[in-house]
């Protein structure tokens, strides 16, 4: 049997409790076990990025920018990875080029050592700032630059047409190539394939990363599958937050591959402490009301209607709002309807939300009858290329107004921001780090109640704010 050493991701410090528990785990509960989990063998550590960004401002009142620095305290010898969503950054808009960049430099200045950045729509073009900015500030291996697939299913998305992708992305300057199936759809000789033919036509030096979940109960398949087609490396997550809609267990894995020429070099000893650890968080996580057990069971709804876990939950929401539970399964049978209508655009973040409001509105009120701005927006070119062909009569009804098509880089119609913005930050009175301008260019409105109780705890000015940090204050 031919093989390598399978390198490991561990998402125990970011995918696991995102997918798991809202991202709510606190940087006081992972310090405790940094040294070990830094001293393991990992490939990297995925700790930043992805919503936690988010988290540590709107629940947790952390400073990202600190929680960061005090991760690579910690992290001397395992490079910190993130998730970025290229041109959209770690917010829900296409942010301007200088923005982008600057982001990209400070992300690397406090400690990022693997971005994985990826897009919605599979654009290569909204990504081309983020790259040449992982390239100019990730100098001499200060930073890997790697460029993620959104993995789904559909027509026009081939295996050809997947490995085109990987292709552009080397070109463009990826390091590594990551197979991104966040919605658990990939299914295992399938991944085999794909990966077999990744390593036939990228450069022999180019990385094969494999991200998968285990929603619909393949995650372990899938990863075995891959390592013996090639993959260089996979994500998983401590089993204390993995599997369900998380990753794949990490001790498994360690224990199949182990006296095999897949071997991961992984002492599964040293990880039974920071499992134990874990454990504990996961229990308080639980009974705080963020982790459903329920996460962590199989769900193969996810291959009927290519719903990922979170994106589900959101409908299941919507649709309690309005007092139309029932209509769960009507509604799950219109996302692949809408889906094909717009193009079929991969279900992440912010798409999936697009489509399945989208899918939710036609099911309560008639098929568009109401057009989301998003679903708008969508449609007419301003995430991105949709590489299918979308619906000519929902084209029409989105121009019937003068509205015109996008066709160029979205962001080439966006003018520079950062001054600007740190401008706003300086009157505002919040501006103590370059790195709070781009807090604020993310989540203004957040941000901006996380800089008041930030400067109420510094000051005891105000100490109503500063024992009350979970009450929202206006901007």
């Amino acid at each position: 049997m031919e093989g390598k050493k399978v390198l490991i991701t561990d998402t125990i410090l970011r995918d696991a409790h995102q997918s798991h528990a809202a991202t709510r785990m606190k940087f006081e509960e992972m310090e405790p076990m940094l040294p070990l989990l830094d001293d393991i063998g990992y490939y990297s550590l995925e700790a930043w990025g992805g919503a936690t960004f988010d988290s540590c401002l709107r629940f947790l009142n952390e400073d990202p920018w600190e929680r960061l620095r005090n991760l690579k305290k910690y992290l001397k010898k395992t490079p910190i990875q993130m998730l970025l969503r290229g041109q959209n950054l770690l917010g829900y808009r296409h942010y301007a080029d200088d923005v982008v960049e600057k982001f990209v430099e400070k992300s690397i200045e406090n400690g990022i050592g693997v971005i994985r950045l990826f897009d919605a729509l599979n654009d290569p073009r909204n990504l081309e700032a983020s790259v040449n900015a992982i390239k100019k500030y990730g100098q001499g291996g200060k930073c890997v630059c790697e460029c993620a697939i959104s993995y789904t299913t559909s027509p026009v998305h081939t295996t050809e047409y997947f490995v085109k992708l990987a292709k552009q992305f080397e070109d463009m300057g990826a390091d590594n190539i990551c197979i991104k199936d966040m919605a658990n759809l990939l299914l295992p000789f399938t991944a085999y394939e794909l990966v077999k033919e990744l390593k036939a036509e990228l450069r022999p030096e180019t990385k094969v990363h494999l991200h998968t979940h285990n929603t619909t109960g393949t995650g372990d398949m899938i990863n075995l599958m891959a390592i013996q087609a090639g993959a260089d490396i996979v994500d998983c997550a401590l089993s204390p937050l993995g599997n369900g809609t998380s990753n794949p267990a990490t001790e498994p894995l360690v224990a199949a591959l182990k006296d095999t020429p897949y071997d991961t070099g992984i002492d599964i000893q040293k990880l039974l402490p920071a499992v134990n650890h874990f454990k504990k968080v996961a229990a308080r996580l639980e009974k705080d009301g963020f982790l459903n057990p329920k996460v962590r069971s199989i769900d193969i709804n996810t291959l009927l209607y290519q719903v990922p876990g979170g994106m589900l939950s959101n409908l299941m929401n919507q649709l309690k709002q309005a007092g139309k539970e029932d209509k769960l399964l009507d509604c799950l049978a219109e996302v692949p309807v809408v889906r094909k209508d717009c193009g079929y655009p991969p279900l992440v973040t912010p798409t999936s939300q697009i489509v399945g409001t989208q899918a939710v509105w036609n099911v309560l009120l008639g098929r568009y009858k109401t057009i989301t701005a998003q679903f708008k927006d969508l449609i007419l070119g301003k995430y991105g290329a949709l590489l299918g062909a979308e619906n000519k009569e929902l084209v029409r009804q989105c121009t019937e107004h003068g509205e015109e098509m996008v066709t160029c880089r979205p962001a080439d119609l966006l003018k520079d921001e950062f001054d600007e913005l740190t401008a706003k930050v300086k009157e505002l009175g919040f501006y103590e780090q370059e790195e709070d301008v781009l807090s604020y260019a993310l989540f203004p409105e957040v941000a901006s109640n996380f800089f008041k109780w930030r400067k109420a705890k510094e000051t005891g000015v105000d100490t109503d704010m500063a024992h009350n940090p979970d009450r929202v204050y206006p901007v």
